[in-house]
Formats: C-alpha cells, sequence, structure tokens
C-alpha cells in the first residue's frame, strides 16, 4: 500500500485519486487559516513555485480540529489561501486528521510515520508529511519546522 491508493475530495469537491501524483514526491499538510504557523501558507508556496517543475507537489488539507482554526467552508478557506497567500498547489476539502472520523490517508500517513515518542495523533495544524516518488512515507516533520527547513530533504528525493 501507498498514497496512491487512497483518494480525497479536492477544495471544489471533486474526487481526486492520489494516483494521479504518481511519480511526484509530495508534501501533504494538514492546514488551517486561523493559527498562529498559517503564515507557513507562504513557505509552501514557495517549495512549489520553486521545485514544482523538479516534481514536488505540496498538498494541503485544511483541518479545523485544533483549536477551531479553521472554521470557514472549502469556499472560504480558499479564498483565504489565495487572497492571503497566493497559494496555487492544490487544497482539498476540510477533512479530520485525528478520532474517529480521521480521513484515511491520515490515518496511514500518521501509521507510516509517527510522530514523538511514537506517537501516531498529529498534535496541531501544519504538520507535513513528505512522500517519495514511489508513494511512500519518508518523514514527519512538526508543525514548527517552517517548509524552508525541510527543503534539503525534499531536494534530495528529486
Amino acid at each position: 500500500m501507498t498514497v496512491y491508493d487512497f483518494k480525497a475530495s479536492n477544495i471544489r469537491g471533486e474526487e481526486i485519486s492520489l494516483a494521479d501524483f504518481e511519480g511526484k514526491v509530495l508534501l501533504i499538510v494538514n492546514t488551517a487559516s486561523k493559527c498562529g504557523f498559517t503564515p507557513q501558507f507562504e513557505g509552501l508556496e514557495t517549495l512549489y513555485k520553486d521545485l514544482e517543475p523538479k516534481g514536488l507537489m505540496v498538498l494541503g488539507f485544511p483541518c479545523n480540529q485544533f483549536g477551531s482554526q479553521d472554521p470557514g467552508d472549502n469556499g472560504e478557506i480558499q479564498e483565504f489561501c489565495q487572497l492571503n497567500y497566493g497559494v496555487s498547489f492544490p487544497m482539498f476539502s476540510k477533512i479530520d486528521v485525528n478520532g474517529k472520523d480521521t480521513h484515511p490517508l491520515f490515518t496511514y500517513l500518521k501509521k507510516e510515520a509517527r510522530g514523538v515518542l511514537g506517537s501516531e495523533s498529529i498534535k496541531w495544524n501544519f504538520t507535513k508529511f513528505l512522500v517519495d516518488r514511489d508513494g511512500n512515507v519518508v518523514k514527519r516533520y512538526a508543525s514548527t519546522d517552517k517548509p524552508s527547513a525541510i527543503r534539503d530533504d525534499i531536494e534530495k528525493l528529486l
């Protein structure tokens, strides 16, 4: 099993197979619009703009589970990301990343790349998962890890 075995709805509600990204390096991030880490959208967009020609795809998954920091609907989230940060990488519909309604993709990501002390649960917004060109989860990054700080790890996979 790889991330390519999963599907998710994009921000417009259209079902997308992650197999559409086969052969790309993926950075999958749970995002929020009203979080102290929200300015990371800028760094994520920079990574995407700089490295997309080499095969990077950044995939954003809004989540409202941490401090209710993404309360808007998908349209409001998309507008916020574009207006405030110029986000052009694919954004998906709002999901849960923990609990009984966890999206299956995030259940898989959390099992493949555990957090601190082997924990599976995601601790906060802007947790990042790096996936290689074969769909294998390589590493998990904490919310505090800025996109610029993980650039070298991404470039090694490109």
